[in-house]
């Protein structure tokens, strides 16, 4: 993960927090009870979203670099003299 990348979900989850802290402001009061639980709802799903497309991107990394091993062991035009 690189810096930009990780500024990025700095950001992200900063602003999930400040929403996850107003919905449960509103829940609490009792006044917007469906709102609250609405935000809430969204803000979990989106991060679970998210969250398995990384799991997703990582595991097609690893099956690319098990590939790239596999060919460079298998390669017979590598053998040293």
């Amino acid at each position: 993960m690189d810096l930009q990348e990780s500024r990025t979900w700095i950001i992200f989850y900063l602003i999930s927090f400040v929403v996850l802290l107003v919905s449960v402001f509103l829940t609490s009061e009792g006044v917007l009870m469906g709102v609250g639980l609405t935000m809430l709802l969204v803000v979990i799903g989106i991060n679970l979203m998210f969250m398995l497309s990384q799991v997703k991107q990582a595991s097609k990394k690893k099956e690319l670099m098990d590939r790239v091993s596999r060919i460079e062991r298998n390669n017979p035009g590598n053998k040293k003299r």
